[in-house]
């Protein structure tokens, strides 16, 4: 099936319109995206990785959502999202219930879903070892995510902890952890900049992944926390890092408004990124930020530009489309 005829199947909100003489339209903001030139330019000289991976964020979609989301509607949605056939399912936290009270309900969440013939990996957030050890417990979840930040002023925000002490609690999650088969996932908050007026730049970002590196770690997903990133800051980014640290799976965790996010998912692919964090819709922001929330990347416009690289996704976008409908009705009042 040809890019076209897939992007046909994505919701009529993210369908590009209008594809003669290089131009499109997305009908969800009338902003123009970047042209179908712009989408395929070459990726840097880096060596081809072959799995395409997108994770789709439910978890990061609902945290920050001030209306209490019932379990029932929670697990029902994630069971929806299990049947798309995304890599990995960023499900919910092991986290305090006062800081985060949207993902109290995560092991009675997890408890209610239907994981009998899906490839979806399960990730769950947590802040400290108590909740690594919490969420190592269940055999279902493969992968745990931790925020470490590149900015002082919110890994203090985030799990009231310096960087250095943050690292010290990273080096003992992978330890607890990795003997039990767990992946941990470290995501660089702040990664391509930081509201607070902190000093920030490639080199930072990469001497803080080579110190997680020298722990085991392997999956590191650089992080637009509160949406500062550009386009060219991406590309810089990840160009930069990946030669670097050819060990280490790099993922894209970013943060935008529509009309932005294909500019800066075009960015990270052509940098040699190929895992791709989103949620669908563009619903999402990190309350921790304590600043204005910018959604999620929206997974509907990274499916898009990734269908137009041929990159051989295996999703059931009939899934997708119910899962896509049904984000409107679990969201309501946004």
């Amino acid at each position: 099936m040809s890019p076209y005829a897939v992007i046909r199947q994505i919701p009529i909100q993210t369908k590009i319109l209008k594809l003669q003489c290089g131009f499109a339209i997305s009908k969800h903001t009338g902003v123009p995206w970047p042209t179908i030139s712009e989408m395929t330019q070459p990726s840097f000289n880096h060596p081809v990785i072959p799995a395409f991976k997108i994770v789709e964020c439910p978890r990061d979609a609902m945290q920050g959502f001030k209306n209490s989301i019932p379990t029932k509607v929670k697990t029902a949605y994630l069971n929806k999202l299990l049947r798309v056939g995304f890599d990995t399912l960023d499900f919910g936290s092991f986290v305090s219930p006062k800081a985060v009270p949207q993902m109290a309900d995560t092991e009675a969440v997890l408890k209610g879903l239907d994981l009998a013939g899906t490839r979806t990996k399960l990730l769950a957030i947590v802040a400290n070892l108590r909740g690594a050890e919490q969420a190592a417990d269940f055999d279902a979840i493969t992968h745990i995510g931790f925020p470490l930040s590149v900015s002082e002023v919110f890994q203090q925000r985030n799990t009231r902890k310096t960087i250095a002490e943050a690292l010290i609690e990273v080096a003992a999650i992978q330890n607890s952890i990795f003997p039990k088969g767990k992946t941990l996932v470290v995501y660089l908050s702040m990664a391509f900049g930081n509201p607070y007026g902190e000093p920030h730049n490639p080199e930072t970002v990469a001497e803080l992944t080579r110190k997680v590196a020298e722990l085991g770690v392997g999956i590191v997903a650089p992080s637009d926390t509160v949406g500062l990133a550009t386009p060219q800051g991406i590309r810089e980014l990840f160009s930069h890092l990946i030669p670097a640290f050819p060990g280490i799976e790099f993922g894209a965790h970013l943060h935008s408004t529509p009309h932005t996010a294909t500019g800066k998912i075009a960015a990270a692919y052509q940098a040699g990124c190929r895992r791709f964090d989103g949620a669908i819709r563009g619903f999402g922001g990190c309350p921790m930020a304590e600043d204005d929330l910018t959604g999620n990347i929206p997974t509907e416009q990274i499916v898009a530009y990734l269908h137009l690289q041929d990159a051989g996704l295996q999703l059931d976008m009939d899934a997708f489309e119910e899962a896509w409908q049904l984000a409107a009705d679990v969201f309501a009042g946004t």
